[in-house]
């Protein structure tokens, strides 16, 4: 599968009507760790077995969603489960962290 672009307007229908868990990156583009963190995800997005789902929210354009849940540093990744935060953590992480926290959503 691949990364879904969430926006105010498809968060709610994308993420917390979602019957499947949900990995969001909270991100911008001149955010360095960021950038480390963006291909880990676009790759676990494209091995996604269509059990969970990835989307990318960029905190430039979506202030509101990023304030909605409290996100002061990026990259902040949170997993929803069943439209409630199931995981989060800030920083750089590797891909068999970020998978964990899938799993265990």
């Amino acid at each position: 599968m691949s990364v879904v672009m969430i926006t105010q307007d498809n968060f709610k229908s994308e993420v917390l009507d979602s019957e499947k868990p949900v990995l969001v990156d909270f991100w911008a583009s001149w955010c360095g760790p960021c950038r480390m963190v963006s291909p880990i995800v676009d790759e676990i997005a494209e091995e996604s077995d269509g059990s969970f789902k990835v989307g990318k929210i960029n905190v430039d354009e979506q202030p509101d969603l990023a304030a909605q849940f409290n996100v002061m540093s990026i990259p902040t990744l949170m997993v929803f489960k069943n439209g409630t935060v199931a995981d989060s953590t800030v920083g750089v992480r590797s891909k068999q962290d970020i998978l964990s926290m899938i799993q265990q959503a």
